[in-house]
């Protein structure tokens, strides 16, 4: 045998050999009516359980904390110099029973500071003391919707809505209005 006839057979053994090693890595044939084949992994061994007395139960979750309601900023109010130089001079008119003129000066007073619980406190007391209760009520309502922001303020204003209501003989108004827990402060 020529040499040409013996590197055309071993070509022709090679690649035989190549045919029938791809032939054994292809699937086989579709078979639509075959069932899937499902590989089932099985579980591990069971260890052993344990008896029902031996049950331990988890223990419960730990309970919500509640957080705590948003803080209300504290702010305290205090009165300008040219407003307390007017409630000052309207203390002294009071005291001398020039209550109209008194009455003029806090209302010179809430001009200037129309936003402050305290001038509208003065204006609820001498309306009070002027025998107008319902002109102090409203006034001291007036204080208590201003006076949100600030405990001190809030309270003062309570106490003269109180007595103002008392005045109106709204006895049992003003005793609701005493047992507010933020009276209590």
């Amino acid at each position: 045998m020529a040499t040409e006839e013996l590197a055309l057979i071993r070509t022709l053994l090679a690649l035989a050999a190549s045919a029938a090693l791809a032939a054994c890595s292809l699937p086989g044939p579709y078979r639509p009516d075959a069932p899937a084949q499902r590989v089932v992994v099985a579980p591990p061994p069971a260890e052993a359980v344990p008896a029902p007395a031996q049950v331990v139960a988890p223990p419960p979750p730990p309970a919500p904390v509640a957080e705590p309601p948003p803080a209300v900023p504290v702010k305290e109010f205090h009165l300008g110099p040219a407003a307390q130089s007017l409630v000052n001079q309207a203390h002294a008119q009071a005291a001398r029973g020039e209550l109209p003129a008194a009455s003029t000066t806090l209302d010179r007073a809430i001009r200037i500071e129309p936003q402050n619980p305290l001038v509208w406190l003065e204006v609820a007391r001498l309306r009070l003391s002027e025998a107008d209760p319902r002109q102090a009520e409203s006034c001291a309502r007036k204080a208590l919707s201003l006076a949100s922001a600030s405990p001190v303020a809030r309270i003062a204003a309570g106490h003269v809505l109180a007595d103002a209501l008392r005045a109106q003989h709204h006895d049992a108004e003003a005793r609701d209005l005493e047992a507010q827990p933020w009276m209590a402060n």
